[in-house]
Parts: C-alpha cells; structure tokens; sequence
C-alpha cells in the first residue's frame, strides 16, 4: 500500500470512529447504529475512491469542459454552419497559415485577435510599432500587430488578414468582424451561425 492510500485508510477510519463513538454516548438501539456505520461506510468508499482515481476524474472533467466549449461545425457548399455549444458561444475549427485552431467567433470584437503562442505556432511575427490601443473588460490593453497570409473556416478562406497579437490575451483566440466583413453575409438562425461566401479579399 502506497503512503497515499495509507493516508486516505487512516482518515476514513477517522470519519467512521467520531461519529460512531458520538452515537454511541447516546446508547441507541442496535439497529441505529448498524445504520449509521452504513452510511459512514458509504461515504467513506466514495470518497476513497475519488481521492484513489483523482487523475482519472481529473481527465474526465478536462474532457467534458471541452465539449462544453465545443460547436458542431459542417460545410455545406458555400456555407459553413456552426451550432452553438452549451457555454452559449460558437467556437469555429480554423486553420490559420495551415496551423488549426479553436477560435470563438465575437461579432463585437472589431479585429480578430491572436495568443502570442498562436502567433508563434503560425509564423507571425509581432509589430510592436506603433503599438494597438484595446478596449477589454479589464480595461485598456497595449497589444502587437501583425497579419495572417491564410485564414480559412471549412472551405471559406480569406488571405492577408490583420490581427492583433497580446499576451493578456491568454490561450484565447477570436474571430472578429474584420473576417466577418469579408463574407457575403452571415447570421444566427436558431443557435446556429451561418457563414456564406463570397469572400473579398
């Protein structure tokens, strides 16, 4: 038995003898008792269990977060329809210089906007001058330009596009209206995002 699992033994059998022995000061019947050892024993084994398979709930919870966050996205002709996921956002599957990513798409953002470790992975290199002003909710941030050679959604693609680039941004990536303005038209049709082509360039 690992020191761990000892650990975990150890304060079980704490859980079930203080309770037990407050029950017991008390003289209850026989079948009380047997009762409450029961439910002290249950709760015991669960947590047992959760705190033994931590790694593997661990997982499972990085897993349903991400399909949490995660759009159905299909092609159909010029059209490429995202349904949007439960956190009430529509995430797109995107391939920036050929590099994909999972960007949320923010009609109130002006310009898309890019990490700094996605700017990396695509090969854009941050212009620092003259530095970008941003608006955001924990208020005004100073952030790089720079510009994608490809940017493409399904089978919309649009070259030469401008980005921002800031490391306040986190892993965050985000589509903003600067590629939504290329397109023919889009629109949300019962929680679904409608993107048509033709695409400007």
């Amino acid at each position: 038995m690992s020191d761990d699992r000892g650990i975990y033994v150890l304060m079980g059998l704490m859980m079930l003898i203080l309770p037990l022995s407050s029950l017991l000061a008390r003289k209850p019947r026989t079948s009380v008792v047997l009762r409450a050892v029961l439910g002290w024993g249950v709760i015991v084994a669960i947590l047992y269990l959760a705190f033994a398979n931590r790694a593997r709930l661990g997982e499972l919870a990085g897993s349903v977060g991400d399909k949490i966050g995660r759009s159905e996205q299909r092609v159909e002709g010029d059209t490429v329809r995202i349904r949007q996921s439960l956190d009430g956002h529509f995430w797109a599957q995107v391939r920036l210089n050929g590099v994909e990513r999972r960007m949320l798409i923010d009609s109130g953002a002006t310009s898309t906007a890019i990490s700094e470790a996605t700017a990396k992975a695509i090969g854009v290199t941050p212009r620092r001058v003259p530095p970008v002003i941003l608006s955001t909710g924990n208020g005004r941030v100073e952030a790089a330009r720079g510009r994608i050679e490809t940017v493409r959604i399904g089978d919309l693609e649009t070259r030469d596009l401008p980005v921002v680039i800031a490391p306040t941004f986190g892993d965050l990536d985000v589509i903003g209206m600067n590629f939504l303005s290329r397109l023919q038209g889009w629109r949300v049709e019962r929680g679904t995002l409608v993107l048509q082509r033709d695409i400007v360039d």
